[in-house]
């Protein structure tokens, strides 16, 4: 007789899958929701995600799209008027003419990520990529059997990336460099200064740049720039951009990549063989996105501002923690080196103690240890809370 829920076969996995990690959100959102479910009161300050709902305007175009019938499979790369039109975005906010043949629509940011690695590194080939920084990418670039390098984000340079730094990790094996302005987890920004040494570093070399721009419209100080604006650059730069966190629109999966039409043929055929397409109702959704009313978009980025000048004000007052203000995203990253925790126990002490979810610096590499990362994308009144709450903590035990 069998056991309900027990297999008596092993599971033979890939090897592979042990290197496949995580994006610890996630984790911690589970964890924190299963405290609340037993009753505590916790403040979510762990996931990356706007707190405010997506414009009607948008919706409303969604809501018509599936009455209009577009339920159906579209292209694998995308509707065409969607692609025309982010292909126009992009060609304006970058200064570099942009065709919908380079343009590929995809089901989030995610998969621009997880293609363009899977399609340029071979097993062995070095991927340069920002730690800390976003997990996703060491963890795919592991998964191909890549050799993930990181370039580390010193709190000293206001987290950009040292050119000269990088010049020296660059090598004949190195096949992609990825870049991510504004930052996950530190909000930095790069400098047109930045991006030209970065491009200067690279030199003429057959090494693509994968661009991660997903918050490029959300700076509260100075401009976005793009590696992909420089003369001769284009056909060496994959553009990751899309519509969660410009359009709270982080449930709809909605994202892009504009790259090389080469290349762009290639991972549509990427698309194919996972996907086969992108929601069709969503990619109507989001032509009204970029072609509608974006005062939403400035309502949320002056809302988000006004968050981070009180909460990283709050931070710097508490015992043990600094906080370096961040230019853009949705993020601080206060250094808590002084409290003398490890920043994973730190964080795993103010969620069970105080309610207060927030991530480990080290969830973003190994260069994030001394750091925890809270998002703003919360209330103004829940992040007063949460400050209160761990100043209360702090002072009783530090």
């Amino acid at each position: 007789m069998h056991t309900i829920g027990k297999s008596e076969h092993k599971l033979r996995l890939a090897s592979r899958m042990d290197n496949l990690g995580t994006e610890t959100a996630f984790e911690v959102l589970a964890r924190a929701r299963e405290l609340e479910r037993m009753g505590k009161d916790i403040i979510h300050l762990e996931i990356g995600e706007p707190d405010f709902d997506t414009p009607a305007h948008i919706i409303d175009a969604a809501s018509k799209a599936l009455h209009d019938g577009w339920t159906h499979y579209g292209p694998s790369a995308g509707l065409m008027d969607l692609r025309e039109t982010i292909a126009a975005s992009v060609s304006r906010t970058r200064n570099v003419k942009v065709l919908p043949e380079e343009v590929v629509v995809v089901p989030g940011g995610k998969p621009i990520i997880f293609f363009a690695i899977m399609a340029l590194a071979e097993p062995g080939d070095e991927v340069i990529f920002p730690n800390p920084g976003f997990p996703i990418y060491e963890s795919v670039i592991n998964f191909v059997g890549g050799k993930a390098v990181p370039i580390p984000l010193r709190e000293e340079m206001d987290f950009r990336l040292d050119a000269d730094e990088l010049r020296d990790l660059i090598n004949d094996r190195t096949k992609l460099i990825i870049l991510n302005s504004p930052h996950n987890p530190t909000g930095a920004i790069l400098t047109a200064e930045d991006i030209r040494d970065i491009a200067s570093a690279i030199g003429d070399r057959d090494i693509m740049v994968l661009s991660d721009e997903i918050y490029s419209r959300l700076l509260f100080e100075g401009k976005h720039h793009s590696i992909l604006s420089l003369p001769d650059w284009k056909d060496r730069t994959i553009l990751l951009d899309g519509f969660s966190k410009t359009y709270a629109m982080t449930g709809w999966r909605l994202g892009y990549g504009a790259m090389r039409a080469d290349l762009a043929t290639r991972i549509a055929r990427l698309m194919t063989n996972s996907n086969s397409c992108t929601a069709s109702f969503t990619q109507v959704a989001g032509i009204e996105a970029l072609n509608g009313d974006q005062s939403s978009v400035d309502k949320m980025n002056a809302e988000f501002k006004r968050r981070r000048d009180m909460f990283v004000g709050r931070i710097n007052q508490i015992k043990g923690f600094s906080c370096w203000l961040p230019k853009g995203a949705f993020y601080s990253f206060p250094n808590i080196k002084a409290t003398g925790w490890p920043a994973q126990k730190l964080a795993d002490v103010l969620l069970n103690e105080i309610g207060v979810a927030a991530l480990s610096g080290t969830a973003f590499g190994k260069f994030g240890e001394g750091y925890l990362r809270f998002s703003i994308a919360n209330s103004y009144e829940n992040l007063e809370k949460a400050a209160d709450r761990i100043e209360q903590w702090a002072a009783k035990n530090l």
